[in-house]
């Protein structure tokens, strides 16, 4: 079928148009594309209108048949070219153009859109031969082609600049092929039943009056269109074809005048809401004028304020309206509009392009009314202002004498938003500026300046040079404030350096800071994690190691084996208080520090060094396997309680445990076996 396609078009194209040229992608959003979908409305409602009319009105179709036929063939000929041009039609794949033949061709011939229009092109026309000429219902596959006709309308509505009056026109046109279509449904049913049987059918066309194409026609046309209107009154149907009809027109009437309603309404709000986009709301500021009492005259100039905003289409919300795009094209929109206005003021001639661009986004418009003012002498300003159209008078105070006339093009007030050190009016107007007629005035506000200059400093600094020079031609700029702002901004730029240098030093502080916290806590982590390991090692040491160990820390010669002596009677001291204490109550705990002449610091040495002989002791005994967590307790016991006696921290654990007498007996052989070892070590030294 492509190649049927491919070669039709090929034929009937002109010689002169290269083959390039039919070989390359169209792109839907270029003009080419717009204007064709404009040329394919014409065949579309040609069949849409023609064919019905001809079926129905069989002595229009035959009368000019050399015609219909012509204009069927070419019909057919633009939809084959209009599937060579939809099978060149580019697409969107990911947001970039797809021109790929290949890839195009697949696309089109793999969619239903291929099947609808191969379907409107079938040769239907050959049947003909078989029902004559006077049967053009069968072409009646071309009107599949009737989407392509709401794709060009929807294009063609969102390229208008008038969519409203467009949005009526295309209502109108529907409406018209309906009203059409029942026209020639009614001509055909008053065939069916016999022109003439009754009041309803068209008139017996044997009656010369209604005997021509065109009445019969009109006719039919006026005979819809009552119905489909509700205006006037149609002939009441008697058969019962004629009741069927009538209903189903009817209910057809309904949905009509309910989408002319709805279209209408529609439309009429779309203006509303363009009015109240474009101007401000009239009705509104009446509503609160009348409540508040506001004099008559004051609100007549408000009248006219905004008659003349409607009469001139003066646009006051430009943002407003432009809000939607994104901001790169109300950049371009702003500066194609407003970018000659800005580029007249004085102190923004040779700025840069970008600076412009920005400024033209914050311009303001400002509409002022006859013998209004715009600024008066004094008054502190707070923007400055461009004329785009009218003219102003510079006046004395009395209002009447004029010293000058501004006109389009001039700008005033560029001074008082530089915030210039040393100008002698101190941001002050200096003149009062009255408006004539209406003026159309365009105003930047000191705030939207300096947000903009932030970005640009050297901008900055070419503005207010440009600002001192025009102070200076004027008279109106103090050298002395000059050299002391230069100083003043000196020293601002060394307090500002020195400030940003102190911020950097608090940032840098603080991130050691952290570190150094960070890097306790890792080495607080890793002396805990030494220690435990150091404990797990001497658990694990054999028991002659451990004897040596405790040996080596004490001392040698006599005083070390009075040290076990003095060792073994403490425990046979603290056996017998035990059982005494057994006798007594719970009885005292702790064991003085008197009675061996021993001070509290030798005490309090010995305690640990017992401790840590019976943790390593108790690992060796078999059956007091289960004590070792009850010696480690009491090593722990021990260096937190400075001063107590071996009875003092054994007692405790044997509180928790029934076998004491165990203990105790274990505690006195341990005694002997130190001291056995503590001998044997001197002997061989």
């Amino acid at each position: 079928m492509w190649s049927l396609v491919s070669l039709s078009a090929c034929f009937f194209l002109p010689r002169h148009i290269p083959l390039s040229w039919i070989e390359r992608a169209i792109d839907p959003a270029e003009q080419f594309y717009y204007v064709w979908l404009q040329v394919m409305i014409v065949p579309i409602v040609y069949n849409c209108v023609i064919i019905i009319l001809r079926t129905c009105f069989t002595a229009i179709g035959l009368s000019y048949l050399p015609v219909w036929l012509t204009l069927d063939y070419v019909s057919d000929l633009m939809y084959a070219a209009d599937m060579t041009v939809t099978l060149h039609t580019g697409f969107l794949d990911q947001g970039i153009l797809i021109k790929d033949l290949t890839r195009l061709r697949k696309r089109y011939l793999r969619s239903k859109h291929f099947m609808w229009d191969l379907v409107s092109l079938l040769p239907t026309d050959f049947l003909y031969f078989a029902f004559g000429f006077e049967t053009p219902l069968v072409r009646i596959n071309r009107l599949v082609r009737i989407p392509r006709l709401n794709e060009a309308l929807d294009r063609m509505e969102t390229r208008t600049s008038y969519p409203n009056t467009f949005r009526i026109i295309k209502l109108m046109i529907y409406i018209f092929v309906l009203i059409h279509w029942n026209a020639c449904l009614y001509f055909a049913l008053s065939n069916y039943i016999g022109f003439g049987s009754d009041q309803w059918v068209y008139p017996n066309i044997t009656d010369p009056m209604f005997a021509s194409m065109r009445r019969q026609y009109f006719y039919c046309f006026w005979f819809s269109a009552q119905i489909f209107t509700t205006v006037g009154d149609t002939p009441l149907p008697i058969r019962e074809d004629e009741y069927l009809f009538m209903i189903a027109d009817m209910l057809i009437a309904v949905l009509v005048f309910a989408s002319i309603v709805g279209n209408v309404g529609n439309v009429i709000t779309s203006l509303r809401d363009r009015d109240n986009v474009f101007f401000p709301n009239h009705e509104l500021v009446k509503a609160y004028l009348r409540s508040h009492h506001v004099s008559k005259e004051l609100r007549q100039r408000i009248d006219n304020w905004y008659q003349h905003l409607h009469i001139n289409k003066k646009i006051m919300r430009e943002n407003e309206i432009l809000q939607q795009l994104p901001l790169h094209m109300r950049t371009e929109i702003a500066v194609s509009v407003h970018l000659p206005t800005l580029s007249k003021v004085t102190i923004f001639q040779s700025c840069e392009k970008s600076l412009l661009e920005d400024l033209v986004l914050k311009l303001t418009p400002q509409v002022f009314s006859p013998g209004e003012y715009v600024c008066r002498k004094g008054d502190v300003g707070h923007e400055m202002y461009i004329i785009k159209e009218g003219k102003l008078a510079v006046v004395a105070d009395d209002g009447v004498t004029e010293f000058a006339v501004l006109s389009a093009g001039n700008f005033f007030g560029e001074i008082s938003i530089l915030n210039i050190k040393g100008n002698k009016s101190g941001n002050r107007r200096t003149a009062n500026i009255k408006s004539i007629g209406h003026s159309d005035l365009f105003s930047l506000s000191k705030e939207d300046l300096t947000d903009v200059l932030s970005e640009f400093p050297a901008a900055k600094r070419h503005l207010e040079e440009k600002g001192r020079q025009i102070l200076i031609k004027m008279g109106m700029l103090e050298e002395r404030a000059e050299v002391e702002e230069v100083e003043a901004e000196k020293v601002e730029t060394k307090i500002e350096r020195l400030e940003s240098s102190l911020e950097v030093l608090r940032t840098k502080l603080a991130r050691l800071m952290v570190e150094l916290e960070s890097s306790n806590r890792k080495t607080r982590a890793r002396v805990e994690q030494l220690e435990m390991r150091v404990a797990v090692l001497h658990i694990h040491l054999p028991p002659g190691e451990e004897g040596g160990e405790g040996g080596s820390g004490r001392e040698d010669g006599v005083g070390g084996e009075a040290d076990w002596e003095r060792e073994e009677a403490e425990g046979e001291e603290e056996g017998a208080e035990e059982n005494g204490g057994k006798q007594g109550g719970n009885g005292d705990n702790d064991v003085t520090k008197e009675g061996d002449g021993e001070s509290t610091k030798s005490t309090k040495d010995e305690t640990e060094r017992v401790a840590v002989g019976n943790k390593f002791d108790l690992k060796d005994s078999d059956c007091l396997k289960g004590k070792e967590s009850d010696g480690e307790k009491i090593i722990e016991k021990g260096d937190e309680r400075p001063g107590k006696g071996d009875g003092a921290e054994i007692e405790p654990r044997n509180q928790k445990h029934d076998g004491e007498s165990v203990d105790k007996e274990y505690q006195r052989r341990l005694r002997r076996k130190r001291r056995a070892g503590f001998k044997l070590k001197e002997n061989k030294s």
